[in-house]
């Protein structure tokens, strides 16, 4: 998962998983490795067409270039629903960006809202902390995190599943959004909602509004829950398939009697995480290529503005898009069309001065 183009890890544990330091330290052997002329410490401030290219503004300076690659990546800013203003007063709202531990908290209970990986690593270190932790459960991706002895994205690499290319998917928008795996970044260790409610974290559908200091749930928690149970399935067979063999099964979801209300304006609840996703921040972009929704409308990475080109997006042109590993592959079939871009300008320039 950390391979990068001409790089890959080279330690004694290819099995295994890097820390955050880590992770940090191979970046920095790779830009010494290629020598890329990278910019540190410089933020763009607009991006905008102009004569044929683009004047890219920053507070280092401006450039003129003929073409631009958007590389801002898709987790910028938290994502954090219009109804947290509806919150009571009193009540501590974060998200994982800004969480560090359980001991910056205020006392008291804690509502997760969302069941991604973010979603569910916090619920299980909060509840381990020692807090009632109550967890609003909506679309999500159940996934274990070893599968039939190996961790679960070996098979997803090995099987080829990551490698599913964009013009190949049933419903791409769908497959663009959906929530990240359920997964956390310990060995062998699988933490899903029958793992948390076992330990004791309470279950609630996903949050569908607050009104009167009230938080209210859906009731779908057990539909939602199945149809994860299916993907899950599907996926494994899919695995199975590749591997020539029937693999082990994990039992379904089990859904208690879920709260469709939490009133949170009697103490028991003291802060809410959001753990609502990211969004990426391209308030920058004055180029006309954002729908209504402020993404970037593109046809795997390439825009409807020549010269002007998007990576590292989820599902931009493979599953992988957005992992350290999907940027080789991606880069190189942009890069394709970004010469043959360049090569169509050197053309008219030349029969223009003819």
């Amino acid at each position: 998962m950390t391979r990068l183009p001409g790089f890959a890890y080279r330690g004694a544990d290819p099995d295994g998983y890097l820390s955050a330091r880590q992770v940090a330290a191979m970046l920095d052997d790779y830009a010494d490795a290629s020598a890329a002329p990278v910019l540190t410490g410089t933020t763009v401030t607009s991006v905008r067409a102009a004569g044929g290219g683009y004047v890219v503004r920053t507070d280092q300076g401006s450039w003129r270039a003929p073409t631009v690659v958007l590389a801002c990546g898709a987790a910028t800013v938290p994502a954090v629903p219009a109804l947290a203003r509806l919150v009571p007063d009193g009540i501590t709202s974060v998200t994982p960006a800004g969480y560090r531990n359980p001991g910056e908290l205020p006392p008291g209970g804690v509502l997760v809202i969302g069941a991604s990986a973010s979603g569910i690593q916090l619920a299980d270190e909060l509840h381990r902390s020692g807090r009632p932790v109550t967890l609003a459960v909506g679309e999500h991706v159940r996934m274990p995190r070893t599968y039939r002895g190996r961790d679960i994205l070996w098979w997803l690499d090995a099987a080829g599943v990551l490698d599913q290319r964009y013009d190949e998917a049933d419903d791409l928008a769908r497959a663009r959004n959906v929530p990240s795996m359920q997964l956390v970044g310990s060995p062998g260790r699988t933490v899903d909602l029958n793992v948390l409610s076992a330990a004791g974290v309470r279950l609630a559908g996903r949050l569908a509004g607050i009104a009167g200091g009230v938080a209210q749930f859906s009731g779908s928690l057990p539909n939602v829950c199945a149809l994860a149970d299916l993907k899950l399935g599907r996926l494994l067979n899919t695995i199975d398939a590749w591997a020539g063999a029937a693999g082990e099964r994990f039992a379904p979801t089990v859904v208690r009697r879920a709260p469709l209300g939490l009133d949170l304006r009697f103490g028991e609840i003291r802060t809410i995480v959001w753990a609502t996703g990211y969004r990426p921040d391209l308030s920058w972009l004055d180029v006309p290529v954002l729908d209504r929704k402020g993404r970037v409308v593109h046809d795997g990475g390439v825009t409807a503005c020549p010269g002007l080109y998007l990576i590292g997006m989820p599902f931009l042109r493979r599953r992988k898009s957005s992992l350290i590993d999907g940027a080789a592959s991606d880069a190189a079939e942009l890069t394709t069309h970004l010469a043959g871009h360049l090569d169509a300008l050197t053309g008219q320039r030349e029969r223009s001065a003819s």
